[in-house]
């Protein structure tokens, strides 16, 4: 007996043993097993399902690694993007422990079916796109895919609240030949996972920040129902640098604007000084330009703001001029009206020395006897004392009306000045009811 259990525990060990070495645990033997063999092509070409009824669910799963560029003219939004594909082959499935716990193969991408899906918003070249050259193949016949693209996404950009916006972006998924009967496209995880996911495996981000991703299923009927997955990127601008560069210049010219109502009229330095500051409102109006879309229907605040500046200080300058031609109309009244007067003057007094009391001839006798008498007789010193006492008191009168017309200035001049003081009220009330403005229109959106 012991005999024959020693015999039966020797054929025992021997057949383990013949198993074991005919055993084959390549991955060549499960490609034959499977039927990957480059002679087989029905699984690239056929949808791998046994019944054609049955529709071949992919979930989509899309981790943004950086906002690389936002394009305000072409409405573009530039963004490196990573792809995983994954979805059932119902003929590629074996048992783990039939082939030496192999529970995954690597397979050529040529060698499998792919589902056909594309980006309807996609205005990248095909050079962009990375696709892995390998297919992850699992033991429960998933199938993975991979691929990386620097995408350039058409987006409808609403730049209204520039350079505090916050726009929503929306990368479609869909087949480009098949129908929901027979392609489902879902997703392995919801927005918020892959929304942490891109925002710890950002590399760059630029001036934008990205604040959600919200992912939904959709289905679009035209002749025949579509499956549609819909990913809406949610990003924000970080307008320091704007707010540095644009808007505080802007508000700070307008308050110089203001301040030159100060500066003396009189020597022309006013009238320089606004055009100056015209000039330079209108090179940051050809930068924003630059900048934003010609959008007539939804125009930025910023716009409005800066056109609003401009005209403020072109009617200042306008205003400037006005009383600048006021003061120089004052001016050459005046010069006119003092020479005038000293004419008048001039004239009174030849007139005072010339004339002389007409009489006869015994008159003429008796004077032309007296010029024959000594001028310092009392009826000669009397006629001196007379005359200059006239000129003296002319002079004295002449004098006093220069001086008050040089201090009381002319009807253009009193214009000019109640112009000035009553536009500068009105311009200060208006820039004040216009920052009001803005700010309630405006800075309340952004809070909001």
């Amino acid at each position: 007996m012991d005999a024959l259990r020693v015999l039966a525990f020797l054929t025992l060990i021997g057949v383990s043993s013949s198993q074991n070495q005919t055993k084959d645990c390549s991955y060549l033997n499960l490609l034959t097993h499977l039927q990957l063999t480059p002679a087989n092509d029905a699984l690239r070409i056929m949808r791998p399902v046994k019944n054609w009824e049955k529709p071949t669910t992919v979930g989509l799963d899309m981790v943004i690694f950086g906002i690389l560029h936002v394009d305000e003219k072409y409405q573009t939004v530039e963004s490196h993007i990573w792809i995983q594909m994954n979805w059932v082959n119902e003929y590629l499935s074996w048992n783990p422990s039939d082939f030496c716990g192999i529970d995954m193969l690597t397979v050529p991408r040529s060698r499998l079916w792919l589902p056909d899906i594309y980006i309807q918003e996609d205005a990248s070249d095909t050079g962009s796109i990375q696709n892995s050259e390998l297919l992850k193949l699992l033991n429960s016949g998933v199938v993975i895919a991979s691929s990386r693209q620097r995408l350039t996404s058409t987006c409808l950009l609403d730049l209204k609240l520039f350079p505090f916006d916050s726009q929503k972006c929306e990368i479609t998924f869909a087949s480009m030949n098949c129908f929901e009967k027979e392609i489902l496209l879902g997703t392995e995880n919801n927005g918020s996972s892959l929304y942490r996911i891109s925002d710890q495996l950002m590399v760059t981000r630029g001036e934008w920040e990205l604040d959600n991703m919200i992912i939904r299923s959709e289905s679009i009927k035209k002749d025949v129902v579509q499956s549609r997955l819909v990913y809406t990127v949610l990003i924000s601008r970080k307008p320091m640098l704007y707010v540095i560069n644009f808007i505080v210049p802007l508000f700070y010219l307008l308050v110089l604007d203001l301040a030159s109502f100060f500066i003396n009229q009189s020597g022309g330095e006013k009238l320089s000084f606004k055009v100056t500051i015209l000039l330079a409102i209108s090179v940051l109006l050809l930068i924003l330009q630059d900048m934003l879309p010609s959008t007539e229907s939804n125009m930025p605040y910023i716009a409005s703001y800066c056109v609003a500046v401009f005209a403020l200080v072109g009617i200042s300058v306008m205003e400037a001029m006005l009383v600048g031609f006021l003061y120089d109309l004052d001016s050459y009244c005046a010069s006119k009206r003092g020479c005038c007067a000293d004419t008048k003057v001039e004239v009174e007094l030849e007139d005072g020395c010339q004339n002389e009391p007409s009489g006869g001839e015994e008159d003429i006798q008796m004077k032309e006897e007296k010029s024959f008498l000594p001028l310092d007789g009392p009826n000669g010193l009397n006629m001196l004392k007379g005359i200059l006492e006239e000129v003296k008191a002319a002079r004295q009168q002449a004098s006093r009306q220069e001086e008050d017309e040089e201090k009381k200035p002319g009807g253009y001049k009193k214009i000019a000045e109640i112009l000035d003081h009553l536009f500068f009220v009105f311009y200060l009330l208006t820039v004040v009811v216009f920052l009001a403005y803005m700010y309630i229109v405006w800075f309340s959106k952004i809070l909001s």
